[in-house]
C-alpha cells in the first residue's frame, strides 16, 4: 500500500475535467488498496474532510479569481496552519494536475520536501483564454513565467492525451507520456436517471438530439455552437440543441434560447447521462482540450460525436468510423455533419454503437491507476 498526495487546484462540487479525473483517481486507486490525500483550493467555501479514512481532502484558502478558474493563495493563519500539516505528513508519490497554478508549485515543494520528483500532468493542449485580447495576452506570458518557475523543481511531465504532451513543447518541455483520463462506462450507463429529455422539451422522433455537456467559457467554441443552431434553422434542418452547463456565457446561452436551442442548466451526472442515452449526436467544438471527460461519457452512452481535433479526440475516436473530428471549428462545418447525419441515420447509429464499444474496452479508470502506479513505481 503506498500514500499519494494529487494537487488539483480546484475539486468538486467545482465543475470540470481536471476536478472529475482527480475524482475518480483518486476513489480508483482507494479501491487498489492505497490511501490519498487531495490539496485543493476553497472555491466553494466549504470544508475539508476525510472520506472513509482512506481518502482526505484538504481545501486551502484562496481567492477564487475569475468564478475559481484562477484561484490565488489568501494568506492567512489557518492557510499556514493547513500547509504545516502538509509538510508533516509522508507520501510515495506527488501529482500534480496542470501546471500553471500557484498551487501547482506548493505541490512540487512538497514532493522536494519528500524526496520525490513531482510527476505535473498537463490536461491542456492550448492557452487559457477569457474572452478579452488584452487579458488573454497577460494570461500567456502569466503561463509562460509560472511554468519557468516550475522547471526549477525538475518535475516529471506527461499530458492526458497525445495533445497535451505535444502542447508542453511550446513551453521547451519534453513528457515523458501519457496518464489518460479513463471512465467506468458501464455504471455510467447504468448510473443514468430516468429523465426523458425528448419528451420535455417536444423533440419529434424525425428530429436530431444534439447535446453539449460542459463549462459555458469562450474556449468550449459556445459562440460556434449557437451559430450553427442559428444556421440549422434558417436551413429548415430538423435538428434540436440542448446544451447543459454553467459558466460566464450562460446569459449568452439564455439570451440564445429557441425553438431549437435549449437550455437546461448545470445537471446532475445521472441526468447528463440519460440526455446523451437519447441524443443522436454530442457536439464539442473546443478550441482546447486535455482530454474531455465528456467525449469519454458520449461514447460510453453510444452516441456519436462531432469534435474539434483537440486533446483526447483522436484516442477516442481514431477515424470516421467512431465519430466526426473537425480539421476547422466552423458552423459550416458542423452543419455537414448535421446533414449527413439526418440522411444516414443507420450508418449513424453503426458509429455509436463502434464507439461505445471502443470506450468500453479502452478507458476504464483500472487501466489509468495501474499506469499512474507505474510511473510512480519508477520515479
Amino acid at each position: 500500500m503506498s500514500r499519494y498526495c494529487i494537487f488539483s487546484a480546484q475539486y468538486i462540487p467545482h465543475v470540470g475535467g481536471i476536478e472529475r479525473f482527480t475524482e475518480r483517481l483518486a476513489h480508483t486507486l482507494i479501491s487498489r488498496g492505497h490511501e490519498v490525500d487531495i490539496i485543493t483550493n476553497n472555491t466553494e467555501n466549504i470544508e475539508s474532510r476525510t472520506i472513509d479514512g482512506r481518502l482526505s481532502v484538504l481545501r486551502l484558502p484562496c481567492f477564487p479569481l475569475f468564478n475559481g478558474r484562477l484561484p490565488l493563495p489568501r494568506p492567512c493563519k489557518s492557510r499556514a496552519e493547513a500547509i504545516k500539516s502538509i509538510y508533516g505528513r509522508r507520501y510515495d508519490g506527488v501529482l500534480i494536475n496542470a501546471r500553471f497554478y500557484p498551487h501547482s508549485i506548493l505541490g512540487m515543494r512538497v514532493a522536494r520536501a519528500n524526496r520525490l520528483r513531482a510527476v505535473v500532468l498537463d490536461h491542456g493542449s492550448a492557452y487559457i483564454t477569457f474572452g478579452s485580447r488584452v487579458l488573454d495576452v497577460a494570461v500567456r506570458i502569466y503561463e509562460h513565467a509560472i511554468t519557468s518557475v516550475g522547471k526549477l523543481y525538475k518535475p516529471r511531465y506527461f499530458g492526458v492525451s497525445n495533445r497535451s504532451v505535444e502542447w508542453l513543447h511550446t513551453f521547451g518541455i519534453l513528457g515523458e507520456g501519457v496518464i489518460p483520463n479513463s471512465i467506468d462506462a458501464e455504471s455510467y450507463r447504468e448510473d443514468a436517471s430516468s429523465r426523458k429529455f425528448r419528451e420535455e422539451l417536444g423533440v419529434e422522433a424525425d428530429e436530431l438530439l444534439i447535446a453539449f455537456v460542459g463549462r459555458l467559457i469562450p474556449e468550449k467554441g459556445i459562440a460556434v455552437l449557437l451559430n450553427t443552431a442559428k444556421e440549422c434553422a434558417s436551413l429548415g434542418i430538423r435538428a434540436r440543441f440542448v446544451l447543459a452547463g454553467d459558466g460566464p456565457l450562460e446569459s449568452a446561452v439564455r439570451a440564445a434560447s429557441s425553438a431549437n436551442v435549449h437550455y437546461v442548466g448545470r445537471l446532475s451526472q445521472p441526468d447528463v447521462g440519460a440526455l446523451l442515452l437519447q441524443s443522436d449526436l454530442f457536439c464539442l467544438p473546443s478550441r482546447s482540450e486535455g482530454f474531455a471527460t465528456c467525449l469519454l461519457e458520449a461514447g460510453a452512452c453510444g452516441t456519436p460525436a462531432i469534435s474539434t481535433d483537440v486533446g483526447g479526440a483522436r484516442e477516442v475516436m481514431p477515424d470516421d468510423r467512431f465519430g466526426f473530428i473537425l480539421q476547422s471549428c466552423t458552423s459550416d462545418a458542423i452543419v455537414s455533419c448535421i446533414q449527413w447525419s439526418l440522411s444516414h441515420k443507420q450508418e449513424l447509429a453503426a458509429m455509436g454503437r463502434a464507439l461505445q464499444k471502443r470506450v468500453d474496452s479502452e478507458f476504464s479508470w483500472d487501466q489509468t491507476a495501474e499506469r499512474f502506479e507505474r510511473i510512480m513505481q519508477h520515479g
